[in-house]
């Protein structure tokens, strides 16, 4: 795994990152990215890898999966499963705040 030099930043919903982008932003060797594309953790699910765009929301994911498997020896899939339990609070927590709900 790369070191932990990411790059900072925002990125706009609208934007999208190249493969070589995407996994600098993440601090991650662009074979990390690629294994978890084609594992179907990342991504469209596009199988040509010149059209592969990366959103914000690619973004967010990819650097919880890294997190989880730097921080806690995770097992890809086991960091997958995590991230897909967090985006599923996130959007509950918008659903509740949504309904009028405080989520604190």
């Amino acid at each position: 795994m790369a070191e932990n030099n990411a790059v900072n930043g925002i990125v706009l919903d609208e934007a999208s990152l190249t493969l070589e982008e995407f996994a600098r932003a993440c601090a991650v060797e662009r074979q990390w990215v690629v294994e978890r594309v084609e594992s179907g953790m990342l991504g469209d699910g596009s199988h040509y890898v010149s059209q592969w765009r990366f959103t914000s929301r690619d973004l967010t994911r990819a650097r919880r999966l890294r997190q989880m498997e730097y921080d806690f020896d995770a097992e890809p899939e086991l960091a997958a499963l995590v991230a897909d339990l967090f985006e599923e609070v996130d959007y509950l927590r918008k659903r509740l705040r949504a309904a009028g709900i405080d989520t604190n």
